[in-house]
């Protein structure tokens, strides 16, 4: 795999050895960036925006087109290297690639009507009269004015033109190391910045992948730059006034202290949750059991939408856990290489160390273990608890790993009252066929998303994504983000 060359490596150039958590086995190297090396990726992307700005929609539009046919021509590789890098099983990776494409395709198709809108300046008549003067400077009066006067004063037409606001640093996270760069990178390029990626250090081999393929889209070569560096040197990148935003997808810990650190640029965070589902007892048992697993152990539960505390109603809580217990039991945990592989290792030891911790504490405090609780090596067994409070990590914290509690309740409120007691809100689950309760649970659950019938995991890369209270503020989700990657101009002509 062909590594990013600028600036050229020297023998003094220091490295990082890219590890699979599975195995240990080397996947690759990574040039370690120093100030020198941030200071020329951010004139890079200072000198690029220049070019990115003033280039036709069409133009940006083909790039990324592009792009996603030279990831699908290069399919096989992509998967590989995510399976390998990020230790995901192979269908999620495959997953992954398949929302990546989409999502530049996407954000093509955005890129050619993505446009601001006509403002109506003639709604109000006092306001008009106010602000309008007749030829001589004298002052409209609208009692007096007459047809051919009213014409003439109205023709003023309002612009509200949406442009590029400048390079853009996007700090990405390991769960999906290609396809949540796309969903910053590609936006971003959409409406005409320049990025600089820094990528997480366990995942950054994908980042230099798709650089590549960027480049070889024809997208302007200093307008994607990828920089694997220390904690300091990102830090300086955040407070650096020539990005004229920072996009961020991690931990809600890391994201608040960089809004802290970023200054007035423009800044949008997207961050942990402790996704809820609640069951009511009019739902589809079976089809709820199953879609709670998938979003509950789905690579390795490392998902910030991921199951991790379910609430069924009483007479239906037997039922289900059945159905959960049955269905948990069949996942095939082992190694992400090989296929049909469902749960595969967290991303490294220390991460293994605290959910084990995490389990324990609980199981200490009185919760149950249904399920799992145990790991081998960097694997957490699926786990179910039950008999958990609001006080314990594995409910209160994200847990970022295939653990999920289940209690019951007396009702859907209840349900949702407790789904909603959480510094979280990114997406929750609701399985009813109740359109009343989906509703009312809509206006009473602070969450970014709500999925009826389904699970937080639901995620289709147009729609709008992102958090409520400790889960972060801004959108993502292609044009939702191309709206926070571009600003207003405004332009008011009179033709009169």
């Amino acid at each position: 795999m062909q590594t990013d060359a600028r600036p050229k490596s020297s023998d003094s150039q220091q490295f990082d050895t890219i590890r699979c958590p599975f195995d240990g086995q080397e996947v690759g190297r990574m040039p370690i960036a120093d100030d020198a090396a941030v200071e020329s990726a951010i004139q890079r992307a200072e000198r690029a925006y220049q070019i990115m700005r003033r280039l036709p929609r069409f133009v940006r539009a083909d790039i990324l087109a592009r792009t996603a046919d030279l990831i699908q021509a290069r399919r096989k590789e992509f998967v590989d290297l995510i399976a390998r890098e990020a230790g995901k099983p192979l269908y999620d990776a495959e997953g992954e690639v398949s929302r990546a494409t989409f999502n530049l395709r996407n954000a093509a198709h955005e890129a050619g009507s993505f446009a601001g809108v006509e403002v109506p300046l003639d709604v109000d008549g006092s306001v008009f009269e106010y602000q309008s003067t007749l030829v001589d400077g004298s002052p409209l009066d609208l009692a007096k004015a007459d047809f051919e006067v009213l014409a003439a004063s109205r023709r003023r037409v309002g612009l509200a033109r949406r442009f590029p606001i400048g390079p853009i640093l996007a700090i990405t996270p390991f769960n999906f190391p290609l396809n949540l760069v796309v969903h910053k990178v590609a936006p971003a390029l959409a409406v005409g910045n320049s990025v600089v990626i820094k990528p997480a250090p366990q995942t950054p081999l994908t980042s230099l992948l798709l650089q590549e393929v960027l480049v070889e889209a024809g997208l302007p070569e200093d307008a994607i730059g990828v920089v694997h560096c220390p904690v300091p040197l990102a830090e300086k990148m955040v407070r650096d006034e020539r990005f004229s935003m920072v996009t961020f997808t991690g931990s809600a810990k890391v994201g608040w202290h960089i809004k802290n650190l970023a200054g007035r640029k423009k800044v949008a965070l997207e961050l942990g949750g402790n996704g809820a589902v609640v069951v009511a007892r009019d739902a589809d048992l079976d089809f709820a059991a199953a879609r709670c697993v998938r979003g509950g152990v789905v690579y390795g539960g490392q998902y910030c939408i991921g199951v991790q505390r379910i609430l069924v109603e009483r007479p239906v809580y037997d039922a289900f856990r059945e159905k959960l217990l049955a269905r948990i039991g069949a996942c095939k945990v082992g190694n992400p290489l090989e296929k049909g592989i469902d749960v595969g290792p967290v991303i490294d030891s220390g991460s293994a160390d605290r959910i084990e911790m995490w389990i324990n504490e609980a199981t200490g405090q009185g919760a149950k273990v249904a399920a799992g609780g145990t790991r081998d090596g960097n694997v957490i067994l699926p786990t179910i608890l039950e008999e958990t409070s609001a006080d314990m990590l594995v409910e209160r914290e994200e847990i970022f790993g295939p653990v999920m509690t289940l209690n019951p309740i007396d009702s859907v409120d209840e349900g949702v009252r407790r789904a909603n007691d959480s510094r979280y809100g990114l997406q929750g689950g609701l399985f009813t066929n109740d359109i009343r309760a989906a509703f009312k649970a809509l206006e009473d659950w602070d969450v970014g998303g709500l999925m009826i019938n389904d699970v937080p995991i639901y995620r289709i890369d147009n729609m709008p994504f992102g958090g409520w209270k400790d889960s972060g503020f801004g959108r993502e989700g292609t044009r939702f983000a191309m709206e926070e990657m571009s600003d207003i101009k405004f332009l008011m002509v009179n033709y009169s």
